[in-house]
């Protein structure tokens, strides 16, 4: 692409006055001829940026990509993500992107290693969002569906940065074409969360994430895919061999779990939240592929009915069910079944709403404390998602979403829930997992994903609404993304 010739090993000085023939630019033509393709973009850019040695924009409080061949914590008080009492008296050591070692007392510092007092604040571990939309999580929807994909994917990875930045280090994300974003995050291309991908959102005719317009209509089995599924966005399936076939594409692609959408939602009119939009044979045959696959499915669905077919069809987790019932929380508790919910209030949660969309989300409001209260009767085991949409004013709500769960739990507890707990439900992965591990926790051989907190989030939850001002440190992988530490 940027060969005069074809690539060979030609010597460069015989190619004066042609640049392309340089080292760097033969590595940008062979990536990009293998790379160039729309879901592909981000990767090709970033990739294309980095050799060339073009310059990116970093947030001042960013800090260099190499991290020192050992870090020493100290100074500080722990919470590690499972126990609710700070530890004191330790230190920590950091060595390349694990947790080396948690010593007490005041040991010597390996030579060379970077020393890290951190005045006595409260050090853990990243936050972990397990419902969020890389793309689509700042964007307005009438920019998404115009589908300038270049804009998209910048779009997103200044929203990257701005997520990592809230302390999350993890995301599950659960649905969208981000394959390819996730592999220039995980190449330190751009800065980023970690992200757990599903690929297309797997909806039935109807069902939310359909997003067709009526002049698509009818569509034919088998037929043209629509814009929506063309992004990998999305992909609407009729029957379990259609539904078989597209789980198997997000897999080959490398989905770490699968997302379904069993029912209707807030987001898309045409599909009200009550419906049930998926057979229970369609659901099973996308567990059945899931499982040979050593993962699992999670299912979108709000309603009693559509969770409960869900249930029946085998799924490990069900996304939302602010509308359950009793019965459905007691199946629920019987099978195991994971809750992933977000604890939305009212619209400061989801910005301003119309039509359908706002009828839907005033009964999502309605039963939020009630599902919470289900959740803890029967004891469900339940993951914190924040599920920010279309808005980069929500979005930046994303710790204050954590905070609403004071409602129900223990500052404690919503912090183990943010961290160990939601870790848990990235591990049913298995092999799957991209980034095999332990993550969610601060203890020997985890990765190193840590935040200094200036002050005790155990007493003061709310310190996670300002992380802009209250997390001095933000640590990914053993690399520093942010220090304001005070000299």
């Amino acid at each position: 692409m940027f060969s005069c010739t074809s690539l060979t090993d030609t010597p460069i000085a015989s190619h004066a006055g042609c640049l392309c023939h340089r080292p760097e630019i033969q590595a940008l033509t062979r990536r990009i001829s293998a790379d160039l393709s729309r879901r592909g973009f981000v990767a090709g850019m970033s990739v294309s940026a980095a050799v060339l040695g073009l310059p990116r924009r970093v947030s001042a409080q960013s800090a260099s990509v190499q991290p020192p061949r050992s870090i020493l914590f100290t100074n500080f008080r722990l919470f590690d993500g499972k126990s609710g009492p700070l530890r004191e008296g330790l230190r920590l050591l950091v060595e390349g992107n694990r947790i080396k070692a948690i010593v007490t007392g005041n040991p010597a510092a390996p030579d060379g290693a970077q020393m890290i007092n951190c005045g006595g604040g409260v050090l853990m571990p990243g936050l972990i969002d397990a419902h969020w939309h890389t793309l689509f999580a700042a964007l307005p929807i009438s920019t998404l569906l115009a589908g300038n994909m270049g804009y998209i994917h910048l779009a997103a990875s200044a929203e990257a940065e701005r997520t990592l930045m809230r302390g999350f280090t993890t995301v599950r994300d659960l649905g969208g074409p981000v394959f390819a974003f996730k592999q220039a995050v995980d190449e330190g291309l751009i800065p980023g969360p970690r992200i757990y991908p599903s690929g297309a959102m797997i909806t039935g005719t109807g069902g939310h994430g359909d997003l067709r317009p009526l002049s698509d209509i009818p569509r034919s089995p088998g037929g043209p895919l629509s814009f929506t599924e063309r992004t990998g966005a999305a992909a609407i399936v009729d029957g379990p061999d259609e539904i078989r076939l597209r789980v198997r594409e997000q897999l080959m692609q490398g989905a770490s779990q699968v997302k379904v959408v069993g029912g209707g939602g807030v987001s898309t009119p045409r599909s009200p939240i009550d419906l049930t939009t998926l057979t229970e044979a369609e659901v099973r045959s996308a567990v059945e592929v899931a499982t040979d696959w050593n993962t699992f499915v999670t299912v979108h669905a709000y309603s009693p009915p559509t969770i409960q077919r869900a249930i029946a069809a085998g799924v490990k987790c069900i996304e939302h069910a602010h509308l359950m019932d009793d019965t459905t929380a007691r199946m629920m508790a019987e099978k195991g079944t994971w809750l992933s919910i977000q604890p939305f209030l009212s619209e400061e949660d989801t910005g301003p709403l119309t039509g359908p969309s706002r009828v839907a989300a005033l009964q999502v409001f309605a039963g939020t404390d009630s599902a919470y209260n289900l959740a803890k009767k029967y004891k469900l085991k339940t993951a914190f998602g924040s599920d920010m949409l279309f808005s980069k004013a929500t979005a930046m709500r994303q710790g204050t979403m954590l905070t609403h769960l004071a409602r129900w739990y223990s500052n404690a507890e919503i912090l183990t829930m943010a961290t160990a707990t939601n870790a848990e439900l990235l591990g049913l992965s298995g092999p799957r997992n991209p980034y095999p591990g332990k993550l969610g926790v601060v203890e020997e051989g985890a990765f190193a994903d840590l935040l200094l907190v200036d002050g005790n989030p155990v007493e003061d939850i709310n310190l996670l609404a300002n992380p802009g001002k209250n997390f001095l440190i933000i640590m990914k992988d053993g690399k520093m993304y942010k220090d304001t530490r005070k000299p």
